[in-house]
C-alpha cells in the first residue's frame, strides 16, 4: 500500500511538473507576440507626388517586417493649414506611436503639436529652413525623414542634353511655401552659372495662376515648375498653356512630366516614401530619431514625355532615350 501511495505521489509530481512546463511554454509564446503600432499619416493635399510618397511609406514599412503590425490612420488637410493643425493635434490626443507628415506644412503642424511623438517627414525640400530639425546631419529632436530637394543642376544640364537653348527660365511658385523659396534660390544660383536669367511669378491662389501664367510664358524660353503644392494642383493648366505657346516645361519631379511637362531629372516619390518607411521601421525598432540624419533621394532619375518632345520639335538622342524613363509614347 505504501508503495502504491509513493508511486501515486510520484506520478502526481510529474504531472504537476509537466503542467507547469506547459504553462511556461504558453507564457513564452505570449511573450513572443509581436508589438503592434498606430501611425497617423497627415498629408497637406491630394496630388500624385504626395499620394505616391504615402503609398511608398506603407510599402517600406511592410517590406521591413511590419506588415499587419501597423494601423495606419490617414488624414488629408485639403490644402488648409488650420485643418492640418487639427489633424496633428488629433493624432496627439489619440496617442499614436508615430506621425508621418507629407510636405512641409503638415510637418510643421505636427511639430507644433508634439515634441515627444516621433515624426517622420517626406516631400520637405529644406527641413532646416522649415524649422523642423537643427541640421540634416543631427536633427536633435523628434523629427527625421527624407528631403525631396531636386537636383536643379542636373535638371538644367538635362536641358542642354536635349539641345534646348534658353537665356531666360521662368519660375512660378506659391509665395507662402518655404520650400519653393529655397528652390528659387537654388535655381537662380545654378542658372547664373550658365548665363541664364530667372523670371519669377509668385502666386497665392489658383485664380492668380490662371490669370498670370500667360504673361509669364511670353517672357521666357523655358518654364520651371518646382515641387510646390499649389503648382502641383494646377500643373495641367500650366502645361496646357505652355504647350500652346511652344514653351518647354522642365518639371521638378516625374508627376509633372506625366501631366505633360517635357522632362525632369528628379525624385521618384514612391521610392522616397519607401526610403522614409524603412527609416520609420528603424525608429519603431528602437533607433533614436534625434540622431537619425535626414536623407535625400538615393537615385534621381530622368523622365521624358515623348509626346511633348515631339510636339515641341525636340529631337532626343539615342543615349538620352536609353538612359531615361520614357512616357507618352505613341
Amino acid at each position: 500500500m505504501k508503495k502504491l501511495i509513493k508511486v501515486g505521489l510520484m506520478v502526481l509530481g510529474v504531472m504537476t511538473l509537466m503542467a507547469g512546463c506547459a504553462k511556461a511554454e504558453e507564457g513564452g509564446a505570449k511573450e513572443k507576440v509581436e508589438e503592434t503600432f498606430k501611425i497617423g499619416i497627415t498629408q497637406i493635399v491630394e496630388h500624385p507626388a504626395l499620394d505616391s510618397a504615402r503609398e511608398g511609406f506603407i510599402a517600406g514599412l511592410n517590406e521591413a517586417g511590419f506588415e499587419g503590425r501597423v494601423e495606419f490612420v490617414e488624414k488629408n488637410a485639403q490644402g488648409e493649414m488650420p485643418t492640418a493643425q487639427i489633424i496633428a493635434q488629433g493624432f496627439v490626443d489619440d496617442q499614436v506611436d508615430m506621425i508621418y507628415a507629407i510636405a512641409t506644412p503638415t510637418a510643421q503642424a505636427a511639430l507644433n503639436a508634439t515634441k515627444d511623438i516621433p515624426i517622420m517627414i517626406s516631400a520637405v525640400t529644406d527641413p532646416v529652413a522649415a524649422g523642423l530639425v537643427e541640421s540634416n546631419e543631427a536633427p536633435n529632436g523628434n523629427v527625421s525623414g527624407t528631403s525631396d530637394e531636386a537636383p536643379i543642376d542636373l535638371q538644367l544640364q538635362l536641358l542642354q542634353d536635349m539641345g534646348i537653348e534658353a537665356s531666360t527660365i521662368g519660375f512660378i511658385y506659391n509665395t507662402s511655401e518655404k520650400n519653393s523659396e529655397v528652390q528659387l534660390a537654388q535655381l537662380t544660383a545654378e542658372a547664373e552659372k550658365l548665363g541664364m536669367s530667372v523670371e519669377v511669378m509668385g502666386i497665392t491662389s489658383l485664380t492668380e495662376l490662371e490669370q498670370g501664367i500667360d504673361v509669364l510664358l511670353d517672357k521666357v524660353d523655358v518654364l520651371y515648375t518646382p515641387t510646390d503644392n499649389m503648382v502641383a494642383s494646377g500643373i495641367q493648366l500650366i502645361v496646357n498653356k505652355a504647350m500652346n505657346k511652344k514653351v518647354p516645361v522642365l518639371g521638378a519631379e516625374p508627376a509633372h512630366v506625366e501631366a505633360g511637362a517635357l522632362a525632369t531629372c528628379g525624385v521618384n516619390y514612391f521610392e522616397l516614401g519607401r526610403q522614409t518607411g524603412q527609416m520609420a521601421a528603424d525608429v519603431l525598432n528602437g533607433a533614436d530619431i534625434s540622431e537619425m540624419p535626414v536623407q535625400k533621394a538615393l537615385n534621381p532619375s530622368i523622365t521624358i514625355n515623348k509626346a511633348s518632345a515631339d510636339q515641341l520639335g525636340v529631337v532626343l538622342s539615342d543615349e538620352l532615350l536609353s538612359d531615361s524613363e520614357i512616357i507618352g509614347e505613341n
